[in-house]
């Protein structure tokens, strides 16, 4: 782990798991690269024993798509890099491991961000259990619970359904508003709700890479989304794309805001001394886990850069972990941290519910969570280890 947590005593690993659940969403979620309906969830389950002998279970959950369409990875892919290479490397010579392990054991394999933070978490979780300590004090949690804000998804019903949900999450309290765009569908839409909800609505849009840095038309739409007081515009060009985002975060209102461009923390000083940003979006999967989670945090604060926490559609396992961080300090913007019932009619554990705009952070021992008996009921599951 990041060298600013306190270390954690091994487990004694004697089982992996991988657990595969298929979750229908309440409502489809579409972006510029696809449209969802149901999440095929894969969680990696850790079974173990810590230093007193004490059983402990573990669990992570693997924020992959189904196709490669956020970035290269996706959940067959995860599947098969944890079975082949990830967990047999991991546990080669010796059983008795830690987070702590990760760096030095898994360091020479390449890629596979999602996938690892997955067994990160999952062994972070045993390990936190084993010492009956909440992940939230272990990460030096600041607050009990934290701002939540909504992500809307592009409707299949155009303006006037984007409108409905937005006055819905408004309703609900949810203390921002994030709206995907694409080419075609921003300017119109966002100024209609600009319109209808006023300026005292906290609203930015993500392109998820959606546009063409050297499309007129694209920056036409750009430079108009700019002037319609949005908290941020996030990842309007491509991943690899820092200089057209510093070029443009130059010249723009509106703070732009990274996602799939940073991957680490060497990215997120890269995307700062350029100028490509001014607030960085943290995921945990997309990062590779807590501990880089943690050290993008730190070289962003160092600089003065704002983060706030990104989702990937979590069920209870992946949003508690999220949770557990956006109450560190550092995050102060409204995280994507929704509650339970905006994806899921039942998540997989005990539901997170909005009160007030905000989520409570867990307080249990490891992550707070564990999936309810019956959610896994026809899940199928692969040993890896046992």
């Amino acid at each position: 782990m990041s060298a600013t947590l306190p270390p954690l005593e091994p487990v004694e690993v004697t089982a992996v798991d991988l657990v595969r659940v298929s979750m229908p969403l309440v409502r489809p979620f579409t972006t510029s690269f696809g449209r969802q309906t149901e999440r095929a969830v894969l969680l990696v389950r850790v079974r173990g024993a810590g230093h007193d002998g004490t059983e402990v279970v573990g669990w992570g959950e693997c924020v992959t798509p189904a196709a490669p369409v956020y970035s290269e990875e996706f959940t067959d892919g995860a599947a098969l890099v944890l079975r082949d290479h990830l967990v047999p490397t991991l546990l080669q010579g010796s059983r008795e491991v830690g987070t702590e392990d990760i760096g030095d054991r898994l360091g020479h394999l390449h890629g596979h961000r999602m996938a690892r933070a997955a067994l990160e978490l999952a062994l972070l979780d045993a390990q936190l259990r084993a010492a009956d300590r909440p992940l939230a004090d272990h990460l030096g949690a600041v607050r009990d619970r934290v701002p939540a804000g909504v992500s809307v998804g592009i409707p299949d019903d155009g303006i006037a359904g984007l409108v409905e949900q937005v006055a819905g999450y408004l309703d609900e309290g949810y203390l921002r508003i994030k709206v995907k765009v694409e080419p075609g569908f921003d300017v119109a839409p966002v100024t209609v709700l600009r319109e209808t909800f006023g300026t005292g609505c906290a609203l930015q849009v993500d392109a998820n890479a959606a546009y063409d840095a050297d499309d007129p038309d694209h920056l036409a739409a750009l430079d108009a989304l700019n002037e319609l007081g949005l908290q941020m515009l996030e990842q309007p060009f491509g991943a690899a794309r820092l200089r057209d985002h510093a070029r443009h975060a130059a010249r723009w209102r509106t703070p732009v805001c990274l996602d799939e461009s940073i991957h680490d923390a060497a990215d997120a000083a890269d995307a700062i001394a350029m100028g490509a940003c001014g607030i960085v979006n943290i995921k945990l999967g997309r990062v590779g886990g807590m501990a880089e989670a943690v050290a993008i945090r730190d070289r962003c604060r160092a600089a003065g850069i704002p983060v706030w926490c990104g989702g990937m559609l979590e069920t209870g396992i992946g949003r508690a972990a999220n949770v557990a961080l956006a109450a560190t300090e550092g995050f102060d913007l409204p995280a994507d941290t929704s509650a339970s019932d905006r994806y899921w009619r039942e998540d997989l554990t005990e539901p997170f519910h909005l009160v007030d705009g905000h989520l409570a952070v867990p307080t249990g021992p490891g992550i707070g969570r564990v999936p309810r008996a019956d959610a896994l009921r026809d899940a199928e599951v692969e040993p890896l280890l046992g």
